[in-house]
Parts: structure tokens; C-alpha cells; sequence
């Protein structure tokens, strides 16, 4: 290819064929997919240029959702209209919901068997090194000064010490960055984690200079169109399984409830996976805190965004609901827990849809480089706090399966300390992680420890 022109114009069925292979390949968690975009799209194919990757980027960050999965339905938007976006983001969860489905069936059927037992046996205290290694990257990211750690140290106590919950936290932590932004304006400042490549790849299909797309252009009919018909996305379903099965029903909640998560989710998924333990595991009682862990294992080793691990939960505690039990007979589990999988996904889901299609002509119109408010970076430096509470939840029921009463399980203990030097000092990639404590804890198995 001609570095010194731009490629020629992509066809609606050749970025499917690109979202289409993203969406079975795009391991690595958030930071690994948004790599291999800019990979792909920026340096190889060269789609679009550098600073409007980056400037779609920066408005994904500060929404509440997967940031990789809106980046792709914005790129997707961007480049064939509203389909373009539809598209990319669908097939960006697909795979992952087929996939996860597949393997919590698996789990459900075969994990008590020697084989399956040993795997989680490595699995979960691998995963409780993986979630500290998360609350490291964020909290080296985010708490730039004292006062945003006293707001990581406060979450932490809140939810550690008082069970405070998550939404309170968030709420606190943003009235304390507006407020703060007022008085302390330094202190909330962003700080850039995306700067632009020093070498460009050269002339780009959507180059910084190229004109805004006709149909990214703001027009104050359009954001009125995506609400109508995102609000009634969201209501007809929801409004169907209430009028059907009743408020109180498990699907129904299950629509609320990951309905809400998703406008909970700034930071990324480990910022929501004290929600949804919260309300899945404590509340709801949808499925076991053993099996909840278990859930984020299966969610780091399969393709899409870390979130895809409400699959998990949607389908375990739709098999094991009572009400879906009585709904589907003891032969239609399967289909209960697929149902309820492909519920929360859409609720879960719908939203970050229609945050792009709603946003995206505004900062295409506007075009200026989107700064980090400070009720975010507030509610980013709670979330360290909250996540590092996660770390130790999942800790406590891996090392004292039968409680502090119990001994502490010293092999567990070991592979977590073994998963978290690959992961601190030797820079190992969490799949490689994962896959080598399934591995030594099969042996383990095998061997009786």
C-alpha cells in the first residue's frame, strides 16, 4: 500500500468482516483491545488518523460503559452511519456472549468433575492477584496527588468497613470533585494517559483534516430520534417482562439491576464488579461469592470486554433461580439460563449504544480535545479504593474457603503469590497467567494437595 496516500474507501461488508474477526480475537482486557484498534486501524489499515482515534477515545473514557466496545461502535458510526456503529458494537460482544455461554453450561454441568474442579482449582487465586494488578494500574494512573488518595482511602473504608454501596460512593466521590473543582481546581486537573505517536503512519481515510461526515454533523432532530427510540429499547422489553412474569420476577430484576450497573460502570468493568457482587451475590443471592469468582476466571480468558462476565451471572443465576427453575421444568435449564444471559446482556449493553449515537455528533461538531471532569477524576480515585476492597473479597474466600473458623489454604495462598510476580515483576500477559495457574492446579489436583 502507497504510504504516501490515503487507502481507498472501505465498504460497509469489509469493516464487517474486520469487526466481525475483532470481536473473537480482542483478548487482553480493555487496554490490550484498545492496542490492537490503534494497531489495526491507525497503523495498518490507516481507517482514520491518529488524533481522530484519539479524540473518539477520550469521549469513550468519560462515559460510563466498556470504553474498547464504544470505541468500536463509534469508529464503526463514524465510518457507515448508524449501522456502521450497530455493527461494530454488536459484534464486538457476540462472540463473547456465544462463548461465555457455551462454558457457563460446561461449568454448570461438569464443574465438579476432576478436570473442570482442578482448572478453577489454579484459576481463582490467580484472578485474586489479577484484580489487585488492576487497582495498581488504576490507582498509578489516578491518584496524581494526597487528596485523590484521602478519596481512594475513603472508598475503601466505606465499603470495606461500613458496606457502604456503590452508588452512594459514587455519588459522594462526584459531589466531592465538583465541589472540588471549584475550590481546588489543581487537584482535579485530568492528566492525559493517550498522547499521539511520535511517528505517524501516514495519510488516513478520515485524516485530522478531513470534513465531518454528513451524517455525523449535530442536528438537533437526531439526538431527539436516538433517545425516542433508545428509551423505547430499553421500555418494551423491560415493560413486557413486568407486565408478563411481574416486577418481582428474576428476569425482571435482572433487567433493573444491570440496567442501573450500566450507568455505573466509570472506570471500566473491575469498577462494577463490586455492584454487581453487591447486588448478585449479597442482595439477589443470584449465585455463590465461589461462584462469582469463578465468573471473572471465565470472563479473562474469553474474547470481548471484561463486562461480558454478567453473562456468567445472568446465566448461573438463571438456572439456579427458583423461578426460572419452575418456569423451563428441569430439562429446559439450559435454555432458562441462556435467556437470562442474553437479558442482562441487553440491558447491560443497550446503553452504551445509545451514548455514542447520541454524543457522537456533538464531538465530531465540536471537534476540541475532551478534558476529564473533576467529579470524574474524583469518582476515578474511589474507585481504586472500592476495587482494592474487591481484591480482598475475593482473597477471603479463596485462602479461608470455610471462613476465618477454618485453615487458611496455603497452595491458593502460594499461586496467588506466584500469579502476582508474573504479573508485577516479570510483566506477564493476564491470559498467560491464567492459563498457567489452570495448568499447575490440575497437577495440584492430581496430586491431592
Amino acid at each position: 500500500m502507497d504510504q504516501s496516500t490515503p487507502p481507498a474507501p472501505v465498504t460497509f461488508w469489509e469493516a464487517f468482516r474486520f469487526w466481525l474477526k475483532l470481536g473473537f480475537i480482542s483478548f487482553g482486557g480493555p487496554a490490550g483491545q484498545i492496542s490492537m484498534m490503534h494497531q489495526e486501524l491507525v497503523d495498518k489499515r490507516r481507517w482514520l488518523s491518529e488524533g481522530r482515534f484519539l479524540h473518539a477515545l477520550n469521549y469513550c473514557m468519560v462515559l460510563p460503559g466498556p470504553e474498547a466496545q464504544q470505541l468500536a461502535t463509534y469508529i464503526g458510526w463514524l465510518m457507515h452511519r448508524t449501522w456502521g456503529g450497530i455493527v461494530a458494537g454488536v459484534l464486538f460482544v457476540l462472540p463473547s456472549l456465544f462463548i461465555l455461554i457455551a462454558l457457563s453450561w460446561i461449568y454448570i454441568a461438569y464443574g465438579n468433575t476432576t478436570l473442570v474442579a482442578g482448572l478453577f482449582f489454579g484459576i481463582k487465586p490467580a484472578v485474586t492477584a489479577i484484580v489487585l494488578q488492576a487497582a495498581w494500574r488504576i490507582g498509578s494512573r489516578a491518584l496524581k496527588n494526597k487528596l485523590l488518595w484521602a478519596i481512594a482511602a475513603a472508598a475503601f473504608v466505606a465499603i470495606f468497613v461500613f458496606a457502604t454501596p456503590f452508588p452512594a460512593i459514587v455519588a459522594v466521590a462526584a459531589l466531592i470533585g465538583y465541589l472540588g473543582g471549584r475550590l481546588w481546581p489543581d487537584f482535579f486537573k485530568s492528566h492525559g494517559q493517550h498522547g499521539k505517536s511520535a511517528k505517524s503512519a501516514g495519510p488516513a481515510l478520515i485524516d485530522d483534516g478531513t470534513p465531518t461526515p454528513e451524517h455525523a454533523l449535530f442536528r438537533w432532530s437526531r439526538p431527539l430520534t436516538v433517545a425516542v427510540i433508545g428509551a423505547l429499547l430499553w421500555a418494551l422489553p423491560m415493560g413486557l417482562l413486568t407486565a408478563t412474569l411481574g416486577w418481582n420476577h428474576t428476569l425482571t430484576q435482572m433487567g433493573w439491576f444491570f440496567t442501573k450497573a450500566a450507568l455505573l460502570t466509570f472506570g471500566g468493568a473491575y469498577a462494577v464488579l463490586p455492584y454487581v457482587y453487591q447486588g448478585a451475590v449479597t442482595h439477589f443471592g443470584w449465585l455463590t461469592p465461589t461462584q462469582m469468582i469463578d465468573g471473572l476466571a471465565l470472563g479473562e480468558t474469553t474474547p470481548g470486554p471484561l463486562i461480558m462476565v454478567v453473562a456468567f451471572v445472568g446465566f448461573v443465576g438463571g438456572i439456579q433461580a427458583p423461578q426460572m427453575q419452575a418456569m423451563f421444568g428441569p430439562d429446559g435449564l439450559f435454555l432458562a439460563g441462556a435467556i437470562a444471559a442474553s437479558v442482562v446482556t441487553w440491558f447491560t449493553f443497550l446503553p452504551s449504544f445509545i451514548f455514542i449515537l447520541l454524543g457522537g455528533p456533538v464531538v465530531e461538531t465540536t471537534h476540541g480535545n475532551l478534558n476529564f471532569t473533576a467529579p470524574l477524576t474524583a469518582i476515578t480515585a474511589a474507585v481504586v479504593g472500592v476495587i482494592l476492597n474487591l481484591a480482598l473479597f475475593f482473597a477471603y474466600h479463596v485462602f479461608w474457603p470455610q471462613g476465618f473458623a477454618g485453615k487458611f489454604d496455603l497452595v491458593s495462598g502460594l499461586i496467588t503469590l506466584t500469579a502476582a510476580l508474573a504479573l508485577f515483576r516479570f510483566k506477564q500477559s493476564v491470559i498467560r497467567v491464567i492459563v498457567a495457574s489452570a495448568l499447575l492446579g490440575l497437577v495440584l489436583k492430581l496430586l491431592g494437595a
